[in-house]
């Protein structure tokens, strides 16, 4: 197993509060003295310059540098890339900075992350954006540079921070770390020997990709014909006009982001072949009253069939100039089925594939797949 390269690092306030702000000018320790100018001052280079001169293990010097300097002496961790996520306040950002001029003169490939709506000002917001937020930034790091090589350094930040740190550890196998701030022991936390539901987030992929963009909340109807009773506990049900809509919780974003990043290492082996020359067809659009929509239409069903191989044509089914919908794909009896939109009309199609011949487990396959391509 290589040690891990990346390590995801959650950011909190103790080195301004109670550390840097309790320094004095006066003080008659010249390094110390500085600090607290060049706080004053709200010099962020200038206090991390500072900080080098001091031993990195120090109380003073905070949570986030005291975690990483362990982690890289006891050899958790590689000193590569780090990546700092702070929470959408002027604190956090300070923070952020100063560790950035901190690490990037220490070696490190260093990367800041603002979290929005990861701020303590407003709870709701913390709950539904601010966590799912956080645990969609550990997602795309985790696909981006793969699970074997990733950490997560979960020692800074609001508690909620450090308990959605472990479980998104936990869920995609990967390391995480935490340093208490009165012991010199780094606490791991190995991953759970459980699974969760692969299938289940293969059928109703399309749903969690579009609930998972950023500040996502649809009504309910447009999923009922997908929904199963055990994804309440991964969705917010939101009132809008007396109507249910949905968005992720914390946890659904933990499912989804874990659920995407397996399926991007192990889709190939399941996919079908690729279609040959004489087996694709144009899109067939049927009869339907299309107006000014049916060049829009049949662009993003041409465009399909072209970028994707295992795709012979596509054929509509259903059209609606006045419903809008979410632009996804599902299984409609054992079938693939995409929905297009504009947000204001609405037409499906059915997608006609090498792997018609096959069980609905394979055509579960394609519509995750067809739902991270699109």
């Amino acid at each position: 197993m290589p040690t891990p390269s990346t390590l995801l690092c959650t950011v909190g306030t103790s080195l301004l509060y109670p550390n840097l702000s309790s320094l004095k000018q006066s003080d008659p320790d010249p390094i110390r003295a500085a600090l607290a100018q060049a706080y004053a001052k709200e010099n962020w280079e200038k206090v991390a310059i500072q900080l080098h001169k001091i031993e990195p293990t120090e109380r003073l010097c905070g949570a986030e540098i005291n975690s990483v300097t362990d982690l890289i002496r006891q050899e958790k961790v590689e000193k590569v890339n780090l990546h700092l996520l702070h929470s959408e306040t002027d604190d956090g950002r300070a923070i952020a900075q100063i560790l950035q001029f901190y690490f990037g003169d220490d070696e490190w490939q260093v990367q800041v992350h603002c979290v929005d709506g990861l701020r303590d000002d407003n709870p709701r917001l913390f709950r539904t954006h601010g966590l799912r937020n956080l645990a969609k930034i550990f997602g795309e790091q985790v696909r981006q540079n793969g699970a074997d090589l990733c950490a997560i350094n979960a020692t800074g930040g609001y508690k909620a921070q450090i308990a959605i740190a472990v479980l998104i550890g936990q869920a995609l196998d990967i390391p995480v770390y935490y340093k208490h701030e009165r012991f010199d022991d780094i606490i791991p936390f190995p991953p759970m020997p459980v699974a969760l539901d692969f299938s289940l987030w293969e059928r109703a992929s399309g749903m969690f990709m579009v609930l998972s963009q950023p500040n996502a909340c649809e009504p309910w109807q447009r999923f009922e014909e997908d929904w199963n009773e055990r994804f309440e506990p991964l969705v917010n049900r939101v009132k809008i006009g007396g109507e249910d809509h949905l968005e992720l919780s914390a946890a659904g974003q933990i499912f989804h982001e874990t659920f995407r990043s397996r399926f991007q290492n192990i889709k190939h082996l399941y996919l079908p072949n690729g279609a040959r020359e004489d087996q694709r067809r144009p899109p067939n659009l049927g009869n339907h009253a299309y107006n000014q929509a049916r060049e829009s239409i049949y662009r993003f069903l041409e465009n399909l069939t072209e970028d994707v191989p295992y795709i012979r044509y596509c054929r509509s089914t259903y059209w609606n100039p006045d419903r809008p919908e979410s632009t996804r794909f599902c299984l409609s009896g054992g079938r693939v089925q995409g929905i297009y939109s504009n947000g204001t009309w609405c037409v499906k199609f059915r997608v006609v594939t090498t792997a018609d011949d096959l069980d609905s487990e394979s055509a579960a396959v394609i519509v995750a797949d067809l739902n991270d391509r699109f």
